[in-house]
């Protein structure tokens, strides 16, 4: 059997940290197997799904190096939906419901009220056909709910009905029907919830695993009973545990936190942000991971902790920063272009060499660029004897092609001179060339700033 997976997220926000683990999940499992992996938008919902919501899902995935077998949307596939439910409804499964927000709240009150469990009563499938009209005539449209198979002939007396399945995070697992009330399938607008677009495409589209977080664990009893009555099979069923954020709070499309479009702005990593999505609350270690490759032979779906895992984005910047510091030119090139940094400058090349292992972020570079090719900046200056230093210093270049060497001969030279040494020795000179108190090897910087423009930097 081939290996189909599905990642399908809603096209209401940007997708963050936490749709990105779910969205890693499947797309590594699929590469492990050799599978297939369906991008599919959940966009029923018309008011709130927007066309640039989509766009930028598929972005962020490209961005992380997902790249989907094939992309659907469900709002292309409404005759689908309305096949299967007529077909519910044919065989009395699926029944309208007129109760208000309201009459429901007050429902649940009462049965806790009585020590029953909070769910709901199937009062719906007494109504009727008079009762029913009687209520349209007062401009009540029915909301549909699907009759979950928790019963022997009364199903106004449900009996214990388990569920289960081999879960391939979690191991077994089992869900009661007994204690759920009727999942709603379809509003009273006549558009559909999640449960029965899902079912649906999942069937049609062959899905075999579904892999999501640990929050739809309870619903996935109720939809292995919706494949059964439309007649298919349920696939397998995989539930992670979900991200949260360091504060403990949990992740939303809406307030934008831990955005994946945010962090792929504020100069981090493709593989960083994967690496530590997929890793984070799994006994399997933390580490930046060079590429999917990498990260594919490292993931193990049935490493993931039972408990919420707190992702803190401080830590991506330890990984991001090992990353970067063993990325080649031609892997940064045209970011580096991006920058402001001319990488056709015959300099570029090993000017990155030189300055990978002083910054965090690709883009961080472009800091340094305009110290190459323009002079110092004006953030140290030199005073006094330090002052007198730097420039008695100059005088004492060595002569001759400035190489990897000159550094060292430099400062002896100018410690013979000076009687300096340490950083007193050091410091002066890189503040004269640099203008900076910190930065990339000297002995680095020389051969790429060459002897007339070290000269011309002496104070």
């Amino acid at each position: 059997m081939s290996v189909t997976v599905r990642f399908a997220p809603s096209p209401t926000g940007h997708i963050h940290i936490g749709n990105a683990r779910t969205a890693l999940f499947n797309w590594l499992f699929a590469r492990q197997n050799d599978g297939r992996f369906i991008l599919r938008f959940d966009d029923t919902d018309a008011e709130r799904s927007k066309a640039e919501f989509a766009h930028q899902i598929a972005a962020d995935l490209r961005w992380l190096g997902i790249e989907p077998d094939r992309t659907a949307y469900q709002s292309r596939r409404m005759d689908a939906y309305q096949g299967a439910a007529e077909k519910l409804k044919r065989a009395g499964l699926l029944y309208p419901c007129y109760e208000t927000p309201d009459e429901l709240e007050r429902r649940r009150r009462i049965r806790l009220s009585r020590k029953l469990p909070p769910v709901y009563g199937r009062e719906a499938l007494k109504l009727t056909e008079d009762e029913k009209a009687a209520y349209e005539a007062e401009g009540r449209t029915p909301h549909w709910r699907f009759l979950l198979p928790n019963f022997d002939d009364d199903p106004f007396a449900p009996e214990r009905t388990d569920v289960h399945w081999a879960d391939i995070v979690r191991g077994p697992q089992g869900v009661d029907l007994a204690s759920m009330s009727d999942p709603v399938l379809i509003r009273g607008d006549g558009s559909y919830l999640y449960t029965l677009p899902s079912v649906v495409d999942d069937m049609q589209m062959e899905v075999t695993h579904v892999i999501r977080g640990d929050d739809h664990v309870t619903n996935t009893g109720a939809q292995i009973a919706l494949f059964e009555a439309l007649g298919g099979e349920a696939p397998a069923f995989g539930h992670h545990n979900l991200l949260t954020a360091a504060s403990g709070e949990g992740l939303s499309k809406r307030s934008g936190a831990l955005s994946i479009k945010s962090l792929a702005g504020a100069g981090f990593e493709p593989m960083t942000v994967a690496s530590l999505a997929v890793l984070t609350g799994s006994s399997t270690a933390i580490s930046a991971m060079a590429d999917m490759d990498a990260l594919t032979e490292a993931f193990d779906i049935g490493a993931a902790s039972r408990s919420a895992a707190k992702f803190d984005s401080a830590d991506l910047d330890g990984l991001n920063e090992t990353l970067v510091h063993g990325l080649a030119f031609d892997a940064v090139r045209d970011r580096l272009a991006d920058a402001g940094i001319d990488v056709d400058d015959r300099r570029a090349e090993t000017f990155w060499a030189m300055i990978r292992a002083n910054v965090k972020k690709v883009p961080e570079a472009a800091d340094w660029w305009p110290i190459i090719v323009a002079g110092p900046t004006d953030e140290a200056a030199l005073d006094g004897d330090d002052l007198d230093y730097a420039r008695n210093a100059f005088d004492v270049l060595p002569e001759g092609e400035v190489d990897g060497t000159t550094w060292k001969a430099w400062t002896d030279a100018a410690k013979a001179q000076s009687g300096r040494k340490g950083r007193a020795l050091f410091m002066p000179l890189r503040i004269a060339l640099t203008g900076r108190a910190w930065g990339p090897e000297l002995s680095d910087l020389l051969p790429l700033l060459g002897r007339e423009e070290i000269l011309r930097r002496r104070p």
